[in-house]
Formats: C-alpha cells, sequence, structure tokens
C-alpha cells in the first residue's frame, strides 16, 4: 500500500518529497496533467477533467489494477476543486473510525471546508459498512472517493453504487511505462539496461506503474557497472506474478476470455488464456470443468468427439498429474477450438426447459404409455403404438406429443461438421410424417 499514506493526513505537500523518500514518493505527480496512463479521464474531456473545470466534484469509485494512480488522483482531485482531504484504507478502519471522520467532517463542513473522503480498498467494508456511508454522502458532508481493485458490481452496494459515479482506470501500457521510467531517470540518471533489458524490465510490471517505479529503484541503489541485458535482469530482479485472484475479477475475465477464444475458433488465444489460468495456480480440473461446458454449449453435435476429448483429457490429467497431465489438457482445449461449432443443442436446451415450465404437467398421449395392468390397457394404454422396428426404415411418423400441445421445435441442427448429417436425417424424418403414416407392424402396443 505505498500508495496509501497514514489515515487522516493533511493535504498533499507543496513541496517536493525528501530526497530519501521513495523513488515512487519522488515523482509522485503534482497536478492531474502528470498522471500518465489515464488521459481518458485526466484529459479536458475526461469525466474528471470536466469536473475540475466545473469545480464541482460528484462522488467517485475508482476501479482499476494496482499501481494505477488511484490514491494519487483522489489526492489531486481534493488539491484541484479546494476539498479537505481525507484518507483511510478499508484494511484498517472500523465502525470508530468512519464515525470520528464523519463528525470531523460536519465540524469542518461548519466552517466551510468540504470534505473529500478517499477510502482505499472500500470493498473491504461489509455490506452494512457501506450503507453507513449513504446518509453522509447524501447530505454532502462528504465527498466520497472509493478505490478498488475488484469489480464494483460483484463488491459494492446496489445503493452506493447509485450514488456514486464508476470511473474505470486503465492497466498502464508501454507507453505510460516508458514515461515514468524516463522520469525516474530524469532524477537518477540512466538505468543501467540494454534496450532488450529495459523492455523486459517494462513487460515485467504487468501495467503496475508502483511495482516498475520500485524495481527501477532497485536497479539504481545497486551500483551495477556495466548495463544488464534481459536475461542478466531476470537473474537480478524477480519477475512480477500476473494479476489473477481466483476468486475475483482476474478469474471471471480470464476464464471468459478462454471460452470465448474457443467459441471464436482461434486456437493461439484460446491456448494463452489456458496458459495463463494454470501458470497463475488455477485448479487444473476447474480448467476442464469449463473446457467441457465449452464442448457441449459451443460445438455440441457439430463434433460429438469434442465432449469426449474434455473427458479423456480429465483421466488423463488424473493418470499423470502435474505438469504433464496439462498438455492433455492443452490439446482438449485447441481441439474445442479447431472443432466446428454449433449451439443448437444449447439453445434447445433452454428453449425445451422453457416450453416444459411452461406447459405445466401435461400426460403424454396414451399410444404411448405402458400398459403393465388390464385395467390400464381396458383405459386405452399403449393402444395403437407403432412398434417403429417394425416398420418401413424403422420410422413410424407417431405423434408423441401431449393431446393438449402442438408439436414444437427446440432443435434446428446446423450445416457444419457432423450435424449436417444429423440435418439431413430430421429433413427425412420431417418428410415421411407430413406423407401417410408408414406401414406399422402387429399394432398390439408392443413396449
Amino acid at each position: 500500500m505505498a500508495d496509501l499514506f497514514a489515515a487522516f493526513d493533511p493535504p498533499l505537500p507543496a513541496e517536493p518529497s525528501p530526497a530519501d523518500a521513495p523513488l515512487a514518493d519522488r515523482l509522485r505527480p503534482r497536478q492531474l496533467a502528470d498522471v500518465v496512463g489515464q488521459e481518458h479521464l485526466t484529459g479536458a474531456d475526461g469525466a474528471i477533467g470536466r469536473m475540475v473545470a466545473a469545480r464541482r466534484l460528484s462522488s467517485l469509485i475508482l476501479w482499476g489494477p494496482p499501481g494505477t494512480g488511484k490514491t494519487t488522483i483522489a489526492r489531486l482531485l481534493a488539491d484541484a476543486v479546494g476539498l479537505r482531504f481525507v484518507a483511510i484504507s478499508a484494511v484498517f478502519s472500523g465502525v470508530a473510525d468512519l464515525k470520528r471522520v464523519f463528525a470531523e467532517a460536519r465540524e469542518h463542513g461548519r466552517a466551510g471546508a468540504k470534505t473529500l473522503l478517499f477510502v482505499d480498498e472500500i470493498h473491504r467494508f461489509n455490506r452494512a459498512q457501506q450503507d453507513g456511508f449513504l446518509p453522509f454522502v447524501e447530505d454532502g458532508t462528504v465527498t466520497l472517493v472509493g478505490a478498488t481493485t475488484e469489480n464494483p458490481s460483484f463488491e459494492l452496494n446496489a445503493a452506493l453504487l447509485s450514488r456514486a459515479q464508476v470511473l474505470v482506470l486503465r492497466r498502464l501500457d508501454h507507453a505510460a511505462l516508458e514515461r515514468l521510467l524516463a522520469r525516474a531517470e530524469g532524477l537518477s540518471g540512466p538505468l543501467p539496461l540494454d534496450r532488450q533489458a529495459r523492455d523486459a524490465l517494462i513487460a515485467s510490471a504487468d501495467g503496475d506503474g508502483r511495482f516498475l517505479l520500485n524495481q527501477a529503484e532497485t536497479l539504481f541503489a545497486a551500483g551495477l557497472a556495466a548495463p544488464l541485458d534481459a536475461r542478466a535482469l531476470g537473474e537480478f530482479l524477480q519477475r512480477r506474478v500476473a494479476v489473477y485472484d481466483k476468486d475475483r475479477e482476474g478469474h471471471y475475465g480470464i476464464i471468459s476470455a478462454l471460452h470465448k477464444s474457443i467459441r471464436g475458433s482461434d486456437p493461439q488465444a484460446a491456448l494463452y488464456y489456458l496458459a495463463r489460468m494454470l501458470t497463475a495456480g488455477e485448479e487444473p480440473l476447474y480448467v476442464l470443468r469449463r473446457l467441457t461446458r465449452a464442448a457441449v454449449e459451443d460445438i455440441g453435435l457439430a463434433d460429438p468427439q469434442a465432449l469426449l476429448q474434455c473427458i479423456a483429457a480429465k483421466d488423463a490429467y488424473d493418470f499423470l498429474g502435474s505438469p504433464e497431465g496439462e498438455l492433455a489438457i492443452a490439446q482438449a482445449c485447441v481441439y474445442l477450438a479447431t472443432a466446428p461449432k454449433s449451439n443448437a443443442v444449447y439453445a434447445a436446451q433452454k428453449a425445451a426447459w422453457a416450453s416444459a415450465k411452461a406447459n405445466g404437467s401435461l400426460s403424454p398421449p396414451k399410444h404411448i404409455l405402458g400398459a403393465p395392468t388390464k385395467l390400464m390397457r381396458d383405459l386405452g394404454y399403449g393402444k395403437g403404438y407403432a412398434y417403429d422396428h417394425d416398420t418401413d426404415g424403422a420410422f413410424s411418423g407417431a405423434d408423441y406429443w401431449p393431446d393438449e400441445m402442438e408439436p414444437q421445435t427446440y432443435y434446428e441442427p446446423t450445416d457444419r461438421g457432423f450435424e449436417k448429417r444429423v440435418a439431413e436425417r430430421m429433413a427425412w424424418w420431417n418428410e415421411r410424417r407430413s406423407s401417410p403414416s408408414p406401414r406399422a407392424g402387429d399394432g398390439q402396443g408392443r413396449q
């Protein structure tokens, strides 16, 4: 939490940070125009830029990855619109801290000093604590600016979200990180890196500006005699672990990307997202369950082998374990991505389920009901049933729908892969249904 100062700290000082302060602190922007990578928000046409120009700030939720400037933006916003700045962290603060903050804000408000309350990791507050902000936001006691790395839709109360504007901060791209390094070199001299090592350092930051500056500070402090190449840099610095919380936004975003890459028949992208999950420590059996879902949702009968490939990959992984068994997972992934696609069975299932719920407990027609007792036979159960194997082409063309319900069409096969042959068979059956009934067998209701 290098980007968060102590709770209830004073406004940002005008003078530069001390020379012995961490590099990230010494390079902290002094105005919104100095914030890199978030110009879509801080520029003249951005949401923050327009608020500052109007000097009217609404409550905000800043959502973005670590090290993208959420705390810095909040501080500079308070300074730009003339608000008193108070910062707390949801990790270290409780109800007593909040009560004290709101009481102090009221006192300052009476003296004409409005308060911007910055809450770092606001998603860490439980639902009841989040509700506690509502009256103080509504009556203007505080202007709330919350920061979160998690999807606000999942982590924040709807009531709180309705009173705040959600602004999305972007992961810092290569150009933004390069600008940060150039600023650092303006203070400390050139980094001891060749071009490839410099690019590798930027890539290792994974979009986190604070992490990049901390790594640069380590390199400056090392006093290296000669520039490092990419390989030497990898040995010198520990590479940043990719962001992937298995129960949070990173998890759901990457699994969605994997599934959609398979659906979009892009085996290269599918392998990339598969690798992102497995190298970050995702449970392989979870990945296999998601691949199996893709097999039946997006491929179905266009290639019935897709489902078998997933089950075989699961068996192979159970047999081999990691890392050898992960090759079977990769094979299944590539098979799915390169298979012909059809969601016809998926669409048919949804339609059939909806129809079953809408039509209630309709009885099947009597001619296809079993008749194990004399009473049931006397009531007509099984009467006139045509045993399909005794008809031409093993197809009787009988009506199997409840008497109160018209025949429905749920499954409509595509003309792709194996499903094209299924479509041809169904067309043949439909043609025979519309013609005079085929010759039945003995008509004695064989079961």
